[in-house]
């Protein structure tokens, strides 16, 4: 009786001892996660509420960049003013270099920008190395790194659709829409319907054009992006069916408006740079150079190592690449790049890759999903 007794009491001491153990990690757990909500709460209060006009617009715009913190600025400054600082980033201010900056045109009289210009000519060199017709880089800026792919044939660029638009049925992810059209790299494209993050990709908005038809026309006018059956890319604030078909528009997406980053009149090159638009974010771009080849364009953002780049940035880095046409696409938990096999016909140590970088990314995803239900795409065929 007295072993039972005994042995009960060592069992009510375990239970104890166990129970404890679990309450203090539990107690320690909480406490550590109240601490990074106060620190983070109060880092934002003193971000949005402190003496730098600077530094408040760019975490106010940097939050309006992604559906599921659109919300926050509003927790610790007025509505009215975070509209302000929203309208003052759609301000643009124009700067215009001449077409011969960029290899186009013999006219060497004409002012130009002090923008530094990449040689866009194309040369026997620059295309001697060119894994798949294509040549593909990264850059580090100061606030985020960059993936880029240059693609020697405009033809092979085109856009692809989740589905028929007519089902409903929620659109797709980048893994999937490349194996299913044999694409040897991608780009996410356009606008869909989002909720905090959480759209589905369903259809998208604003005109859309894939393989010379036009897929999607909501009557919503949004920046339009797109090719012609000429293989020349056109970025413009607003275009209707009428406009796009008598334009012989082959593939194109629309996405919000104020997007166009780059045009030309086969003179001059107009920069569309944004007067207060310091919001960093994941982002991505595509353009033209002047001898036809497309620079598809992604950045990282979201982390302590790459906070992100700004529309401005943008359009530095193609005005560097010899873009003399160019324009934003969707960003945030959406800005994406494939291409299939890069890290072999790079040599990149796939140990530094995450797990969608194994898979075909080239930028590291950040977001709380997975890769994202997308509505279009644009793609790249395999070269012939």
């Amino acid at each position: 009786m007295k072993n039972n007794r005994r042995g009960k009491k060592n069992n009510r001491r375990k239970r104890l001892r166990a129970s404890t153990v679990i309450g203090r990690t539990l107690l320690v757990f909480f406490t550590a996660v109240f601490i990074a909500l106060f620190t983070l709460v109060a880092l934002c209060y003193t971000l949005l509420t402190g003496p730098s006009a600077t530094m408040r617009d760019r975490v106010v715009l940097s939050a309006m960049q992604a559906s599921a913190t659109k919300w926050l600025p509003g927790l610790f400054i007025d509505d009215t003013l975070v509209e302000e600082i929203c309208a003052r980033s759609a301000n643009v201010q124009e700067e215009v270099i001449s077409m011969g900056a960029f290899g186009a045109t013999e006219d060497s009289d004409k002012e130009t920008s002090d923008v530094e210009v990449s040689e866009t000519e194309a040369s026997a060199d620059e295309w001697e190395d060119a894994v798949d017709g294509m040549i593909y880089k990264t850059y580090s800026g100061a606030t985020y790194k960059a993936y880029l792919l240059i693609v020697k044939d405009p033809s092979r660029v085109y856009v692809g659709t989740s589905s028929d638009y007519k089902s409903g049925k929620a659109g797709v992810r980048i893994f999937d829409i490349v194996e299913r059209e044999n694409a040897l790299a991608a780009i996410n494209g356009g606008e869909f319907e989002d909720i905090n993050g959480h759209g589905k990709g369903n259809t998208p908005v604003g005109l859309t054009y894939s393989k010379g038809s036009c897929v999607w026309d909501d009557g919503e006018r949004r920046t339009f992006i797109g090719f012609d059956s000429n293989n020349v890319l056109h970025a413009t604030e607003s275009m209707t069916r009428s406009e796009a078909d008598a334009l012989g528009i082959r593939d194109a997406v629309s996405f919000q408006t104020g997007n166009v980053l780059i045009t030309n009149d086969n003179e001059n090159v107009t920069l569309y740079y944004s007067e207060n638009n310091v919001g960093m974010a994941q982002r991505t771009a595509i353009g033209q150079r002047a001898d036809g080849a497309v620079i598809l364009l992604v950045t990282d953002g979201r982390s302590a190592s790459s906070l992100g780049a700004t529309k401005n940035d943008l359009i530095d880095l193609m005005v560097s690449e010899g873009a003399v046409v160019a324009g934003m696409l969707d960003g945030g938990s959406s800005a994406m790049m494939y291409y299939r096999d890069y890290y072999t016909k790079y040599n990149i140590d796939t140990a530094g890759l995450d797990e969608y970088q194994k898979q075909g990314l080239t930028n590291k995803y950040k977001a709380f999903t997975k890769p994202r239900y997308i509505p279009t795409y644009f793609l790249v065929t395999p070269e012939e």
